[in-house]
């Protein structure tokens, strides 16, 4: 295995996020993360697309907002998979929908974008010369795809009959999504990968999880199901107060939780993401 054969089809793979002024999300995070950002786009394209790096390697993107798209930026999720127009397929036939028919990517992969029977939308990459992120659970990259559902009930066959995923309970309230062959997956990546979450006190079957899942408060009734993104921070306290200080707010102050302490932060241009300090001393905290 090489590094840039870190996915397997139905994992989660790449992040990005569509800005009104995609450059200044750029100066934010760079700020924020120490991300290295290049415009990747020609410059005659109508959009900008950002490519963020950390120490070289891929981490996520932020780009412009494409014509009679939404106009709030979020964060979006992609998730590899062998065929992105046999999983548009299969989504539709789960009770899916489709919000962008499959599209080729110039040469980096095709895509495609579907909503959950919840309405929660999530995009499917199929591989080209864009094999994902590269630089992962490390400060500023990805550490969680995240899961907001009005009814996990209701979406669980779909994540399922699309993916694989089956909706795991660890710990007291903390639902993931499974895929038991990512585990094999990462085993046969990292020999004694197993060995050593035991030797951790990890979670039975955390190796298995490819996604967080949470059901949204029924008191928060503006709040639509959808994906966001956890990124992994050195130090929570001292990224919320970065955000603050960079024109970002936060939502949710820092708190510990079983095995992090994690913070809710909106950047100034609306788009939210939780940034999260792994703690293994907070193990045995109740959540």
């Amino acid at each position: 295995m090489t590094e840039r054969d870190r996915y397997i089809p139905g994992v989660p793979c790449w992040a990005d996020a569509a800005y009104p002024d995609p450059a200044a999300a750029a100066e934010f995070y760079s700020e924020l993360f120490g991300w290295e950002c290049e415009d990747t786009m020609p410059a005659d394209a109508p959009g900008h697309y950002f490519m963020a790096r950390i120490d070289g390697r891929d981490a996520a993107a932020l780009g412009s907002i494409p014509d009679g798209a939404p106009s709030e930026p979020a964060w979006n999720t992609y998730v590899w998979v062998d065929d992105a127009d046999a999983t548009a397929a299969a989504a539709k036939s789960a009770g899916g929908t489709i919000i962008s028919e499959p599209m080729d990517v110039m040469d980096a992969g095709r895509m495609a974008i579907l909503a959950d029977p919840d309405g929660a939308a999530i995009s499917v990459w199929q591989p080209g010369q864009h094999r994902g992120a590269l630089a992962v659970n490390e400060h500023g990259g990805v550490n969680f795809n995240d899961l907001y559902a009005r009814d996990l009930g209701a979406v669980a066959s779909f994540y399922d009959a699309v993916f694989g995923w089956k909706p795991i309970e660890i710990g007291p309230g903390a639902v993931y999504w499974s895929m038991p062959a990512y585990g094999d997956f990462l085993e046969e990546l990292n020999p004694g990968m197993r060995a050593g979450m035991a030797e951790m006190g990890a979670p039975e079957g955390f190796e298995t999880v490819v996604a967080t899942a949470q059901t949204i408060d029924s008191g928060e009734s503006e709040t639509s199901a959808h994906w966001g993104i956890t990124f992994g921070v050195d130090d929570v306290d001292a990224t919320a107060a970065s955000a603050t200080r960079l024109g970002g707010k936060v939502l949710s102050e820092p708190v510990d939780m079983p095995w992090v302490r994690t913070a809710t932060i909106e950047d100034p241009q609306g788009a939210v993401f939780v940034a999260s300090q792994f703690k293994p001393e907070n193990k045995d905290l109740a959540s």
